[in-house]
């Protein structure tokens, strides 16, 4: 995450969410007006996005005072302040629902991420999120998969290769895809890792004999597969499982060896964590 991309990303909310101005707040605070808010937690989980809330704060009031009681990726229970601010309260009120929903997103995504990391502890496999993420808030949301203990597959379509079933279908299977990839990369002058998805023991006998693949991807494969699998690539090229897999199945799915879990749900499937942000005191 650059803080351009941040920057960015604030601004275009601001616009979507103010528009020609917040009429509440200008109708009910007088200008100039000095109070003191916090962040309150009302679920227990692990809390995300405290950083950038304080940037969003900084854009509404550069000069406003911001004390942190909880980081980011520390565990909180119903009732904890994550951090409170003193400020201008007409920019304190504008800045609210952005940085709550930001912040309530990311938690939601860090908890649930933590959930299957703890699951899989005392093994070697590491939990991946996809690019199923909210368009525009990708790097919010893969952001808050690595506070909640998790790891970032691709970014998106530019900084890996990714052969799916419907690529090898097209293409005319694995190997015809491949050579493809290799073809082209070199064309381009670029180089990228190449992971290859394979559904059946068939196709991935085909991948493991297939130079240039640095990954294979087990799509919907048993745990009894899953182990054969393990046996079969033998620590030649890394080995990701994905397809289905859930709180239930992770631990057995970490268990065989992959190097890899994905799991789409980490950011597709998740509930906010409750927070609000809650008037104190007036000041002056």
């Amino acid at each position: 995450m650059t803080n351009n991309e941040l920057d960015g990303f604030i601004l275009q909310a601001i616009k979507e969410d103010i528009g020609d101005g917040d009429h509440t707040s200008l109708a009910c605070i007088p200008a100039g007006v000095v109070g003191k808010m916090h962040l309150l937690v009302k679920q227990n989980g692990i809390i995300a996005g405290v950083e950038i809330a304080k940037k969003i704060i900084q854009h509404f009031d550069s000069q406003a005072k911001i004390t942190t009681y909880i980081e980011d990726g520390a565990s909180v229970k119903k009732g904890d302040l994550a951090f409170d601010v003193i400020g201008k309260v007409q920019q304190l009120l504008q800045a609210e629902r952005l940085l709550l929903n930001v912040m309530q997103r990311m938690s939601g995504i860090a908890t649930q991420t933590s959930e299957y990391a703890k699951l899989m502890f005392g093994t070697e496999t590491k939990i991946l999120d996809t690019r199923k993420t909210t368009p525009l808030n990708r790097f919010l949301e893969k952001e808050a998969v690595r506070i909640g203990g998790g790891y970032n597959h691709r970014f998106g379509l530019y900084d890996m290769v990714m052969i799916k079933d419907n690529h090898v279908d097209f293409s005319g299977g694995i190997g015809n895809a491949v050579k493809k990839t290799l073809h082209y990369l070199k064309s381009i002058n670029k180089t990228l890792k190449i992971e290859v998805e394979v559904r059946n023991f068939a196709e991935l006998e085909e991948a493991i004999n297939t130079e240039g693949v640095d990954r294979i991807m087990l799509d919907n494969f048993s745990v009894e597969d899953t182990y054969t699998a393990v046996q079969m690539v033998a620590g030649k090229v890394e080995l990701e499982s994905s397809g289905g897999i859930n709180l239930k199945t992770i631990s057995q799915y970490a268990q065989t060896g992959v190097d890899f879990i994905s799991v789409g749900a980490l950011t597709h499937q998740i509930q906010s964590l409750d927070l609000s942000f809650k008037a104190v005191e007036y000041i002056k």
